[in-house]
């Protein structure tokens, strides 16, 4: 298996069918083998049964779309964990539902980690702002800024757009990652950027073409406050020494989700 598409999702009915259905017309024009892991949020709306349908279609055209259910929900960076713990891709791409940034614009981050020069590639907004089709608001654009500026003042992390749901890494490197990572929720990419980093992996970031959707999950005022705590948070368990332990596996809670696969 070359590359694993874990997507997460939490009442996505609106978007999932379409967003699926575009990733396999992409699987088609390519000649890798490939899976498809969308990792249902507990969701409440018909989100599980709009994948299961389309099982059949991804079958037929020589592809694996699984479905794994997390009950009740526990987040993005959760779900995202435990979609990679589960993929078997030698790369894993992680991608929002709603398909921002266009699946065709995957190959930008595949190909650094399949030709050896990095083993993690993760899209941006900032780099190349004429990438943007459909912009953010003016206060989201510049609370981005704002909670940017704090990223690298706390983390260190020397990047312009952590939080652009698109990252790729090179499997054998990933995985070691992401059973450090403990945020659930929104503020987990700066956390698995942190602990990539600090493990020396490569990392590198690429301007990739975003549209803002409506759609949002975010809370903006709510979640842009707990991801400010949890850049502080990310700093402490560093302090505390919680990124040093390699040999932790993925948290037990894992195995009581569901899987259903065809």
């Amino acid at each position: 298996m070359f590359l694993s598409i874990v997507i997460p999702a939490y009442n996505e009915e609106r978007r999932i069918g379409q967003s699926l259905d575009e990733i396999l017309r992409f699987l088609k024009s390519q000649s890798f083998k490939a899976e498809v892991l969308v990792v249902n949020d507990g969701s409440g709306d018909s989100t599980p049964q709009i994948v299961t349908d389309r099982m059949e279609s991804y079958q037929s055209a020589g592809f694996h779309l699984r479905l794994i259910t997390n009950d009740p929900n526990r987040g993005k960076g959760y779900s995202v964990r435990r979609g990679v713990s589960e993929a078997k891709g030698e790369i894993i791409l992680f991608t929002d539902a709603d398909l921002s940034s266009p699946i065709t614009e995957s190959p930008k981050l595949i190909a650094p980690i399949a030709e050896g020069r990095a083993d993690v590639a993760f899209g941006s907004r900032a780099l190349d702002r004429k990438l943007i089709g459909v912009k953010q608001s003016v206060v989201r654009d510049f609370g981005g800024r704002v909670f940017n500026f704090f990223l690298r003042f706390i983390t260190r992390l020397e990047f312009k757009d952590t939080q652009c749901g698109f990252k790729a890494f090179r499997r054998e490197s990933a995985l070691p990652v992401f059973r450090l990572q403990s945020i659930e929720r929104f503020g987990f990419d700066p956390e698995v950027l942190y602990i990539a980093r600090k493990r020396g992996l490569r990392l590198i970031e690429v301007p990739v073409v975003w549209n803002h959707s409506d759609d949002s999950k975010v809370n903006y005022l709510r979640d842009s406050v707990d991801m400010m705590l949890d850049l502080i948070r990310i700093r402490m368990r560093d302090i505390a020494g919680r990124y040093d332990d390699t040999s932790r596996g993925v948290s037990s809670e894992v195995c009581q989700s569901t899987e259903s696969e065809r």
